[in-house]
C-alpha cells in the first residue's frame, strides 16, 4: 500500500487500519498541532454514488452527535482523483479487537468499557441513530492524561431510527448481530444494538468470539444474569435502551466496590445516632411516622443526610457512600444516598426476587425533567401512578406488579421537598403480595449533614 504524502492539508504518516469500504491514515494537522485520523473512501467504490451517499451520511451522522465516547468528524474534503475523505479524532490506544487478542479482561474493567460503549450508543440513540455494526474493532481506546477513553467509531451502516423498520438488506457482524437483524425486512430498533454491547460484554469477559462460548466461568451470577439479559434473543426480554443497559452495568460496578456492612447487627449499631443530629432540614411525617416501626432497622447515608428503615429480613448489606444523580439523566455529579438489602449483588438485575430499598438526594431533582431509571417490563403489570406525600415532601409514585408472573414488585418515587430546594429519588423492590411502599416512605428522613 503506498503512502500518499499529503490528503488535504493533512500531512499523512502512516496507515492505521483498512476495510472493504476505506482505508484510515494517521495525519497530522500541522496548523493546529495535532494528529487525526483520516478515512478515505477506496478506488473502486468512489464511482458508486450509493457508497459516496453513505460515506457522506457517516459525516452527517458522527456530526450531529456529540458525546466524549464518540469518534467526532472534524473535516470532509475529495482528494484530486475525487475520492472523498473524513477527518476525524485519532485514537492512539488501539481498538478493543487488539486488547482481546491478548485474552479476557479482568471482570471490573470489562464493565466498565462495556458501561461507556453503551452510553456511548445511547447518545446515538437520543439523536434517532441506530449503529448496527457495534464489534470489537469498532471500540477505539484514546489515551488521555487521566487513562484510557473509549471512543465508538464506524458508523458506515448507521441509520435513522424512524427508518430502522423498512431494512430491505442484511448487515452487520455475524456474532455481534440481534437475531433480528439476520431477517431481511425484519424491523429493528435500539434492542438491536443491546443486543451487540452484550455481546461485546461476553466477549470481554471470555476472550472469546460469540459463539465459542455461552456463559463466562468465573463471573459473578449477578454479572451473568445482567449481560444474558442484553443478549436475550427475544428483543422485549432485553434491556430496552442501551441507557438501561449502561445503568445496570454501573450499578454492578457500584455493587462490587462500594462500602459493605455484612450483618443486621452492625447496621443497627452504626445507626443509632440518627436521633442525635441537631439540625433537621425536612422531617418527613410526625415523630410516630418517622420512627423505627418494631422489627425494622433504620439505616443512613456516610454522611447522615437520609435515613430509612426496613424489614430487619432486608437489613443485611449496607452502601451508604452515596449516588450519581447522572443515572436519571440529572446534572449533579454525586449526592447523598443509600442502598440497603439482604444481597446488593443483585440489586443490578431488576429479574432478582431480591428486595431492597435505594434512597438518593439531589437539588437537581426539583427542576429538572428526570429520565426514569424503571423501564416498562413487558413481563409486569403496571399500576396506575399516584400521588404522594410524605411529610413536606410532594411527589409521584409509579408502581410494577406481578413480574415475570412471580410476586416480585417495583415503586419508583420522585419528591421533592415543599420550598424546591432538594427532591428524593427512591426505588422500592418487593416480593410477595404485600405492598410496604407507603410504609417505607414514611420512615423516610433528611436530616443536616453530621460531618
Amino acid at each position: 500500500m503506498s503512502i500518499p504524502p499529503q490528503i488535504g492539508r493533512y500531512r499523512v504518516a502512516r496507515p492505521v487500519g483498512a476495510g472493504a469500504f476505506a482505508t484510515v491514515w494517521l495525519a497530522y494537522d500541522d496548523e493546529l498541532q495535532a494528529p487525526v485520523a483520516v478515512k478515505v473512501l477506496a478506488d473502486n467504490w468512489s464511482q458508486r454514488a450509493d457508497i459516496r451517499a453513505r460515506f457522506r451520511q457517516e459525516a452527517r451522522f458522527m456530526r450531529q452527535v456529540d458525546s466524549d465516547h464518540l469518534v467526532r468528524v472534524l473535516d470532509i474534503g475529495e482528494l484530486p482523483d475525487g475520492r472523498p475523505y473524513l477527518v476525524m479524532t485519532y485514537a492512539g490506544g488501539g481498538t478493543l479487537a487488539d486488547r482481546l487478542a491478548d485474552g479476557p479482561m479482568p471482570v471490573r474493567e470489562a464493565l466498565r468499557t462495556a458501561a461507556d460503549i453503551a452510553r456511548a450508543v445511547a447518545v446515538l440513540h437520543d439523536n434517532g441513530v441506530l449503529h448496527r455494526d457495534l464489534k470489537p474493532s469498532n471500540v477505539l481506546f484514546d489515551t488521555t492524561a487521566t487513562g484510557a477513553r473509549v471512543l465508538v467509531a464506524d458508523l458506515g451502516l448507521a441509520k435513522a431510527l424512524a427508518h430502522a423498520s423498512g431494512f430491505t438488506l442484511v448487515a452487520g457482524t455475524p456474532g455481534y448481530m440481534a437475531p433480528e437483524q439476520l431477517v431481511a425486512g425484519g424491523a429493528l430498533d435500539a434492542r438491536a444494538d443491546v443486543y451487540a454491547i452484550g455481546a461485546l460484554t461476553r466477549h470481554m469477559m471470555t476472550g472469546l468470539p460469540p459463539g465459542q462460548t455461552t456463559e463466562a466461568t468465573g463471573v459473578p451470577a449477578a454479572v451473568e444474569r445482567v449481560v444474558r439479559r442484553a443478549l436475550h434473543r427475544d428483543p422485549g426480554r432485553r434491556w430496552p435502551t442501551a441507557a438501561a443497559y449502561a445503568a445496570a452495568l454501573e450499578g454492578l460496578l457500584a455493587a462490587r466496590t462500594g462500602p459493605v456492612r455484612p450483618t443486621p447487627r452492625r447496621i443497627r449499631r452504626t445507626l443509632t445516632t440518627v436521633g442525635a443530629v441537631a439540625a433537621t432540614l425536612v422531617m418527613t411525617g410526625s415523630s410516630a411516622a418517622s420512627a423505627t416501626p418494631p422489627g425494622w432497622t433504620r439505616v443512613r447515608d456516610v454522611t447522615g443526610t437520609v435515613s430509612v428503615a426496613v424489614p430487619d429480613n432486608w437489613a443485611r448489606q449496607l452502601r451508604d457512600g452515596g449516588w450519581k444523580p447522572a443515572v436519571l439523566g440529572l446534572p449533579d455529579d454525586h449526592g447523598p444516598g443509600l442502598l440497603v438489602g439482604p444481597d446488593l449483588g443483585d440489586w443490578a438485575d431488576v429479574d432478582s426476587p431480591t428486595p431492597g430499598v435505594f434512597v438518593g438526594v439531589s437539588p437537581s431533582l426539583t427542576g429538572t425533567a428526570v429520565q426514569p431509571a424503571l423501564p416498562d417490563h413487558p413481563g409486569c403489570t403496571r399500576a396506575a401512578d399516584r400521588t404522594v406525600t410524605v411529610g413536606s415532601l410532594r411527589g409521584s409514585a409509579r408502581r410494577w406488579t406481578r413480574c415475570a408472573d412471580t410476586a416480585l414488585s417495583f415503586s419508583e418515587v420522585t419528591l421533592v421537598a415543599a420550598e424546591a430546594t432538594l427532591g428524593v429519588y427512591v426505588q422500592i423492590r418487593q416480593t410477595g403480595g404485600a405492598d410496604r411502599t407507603d410504609e417505607i416512605l414514611d420512615t423516610l428522613r433528611l436530616d443536616a449533614p453530621t460531618a
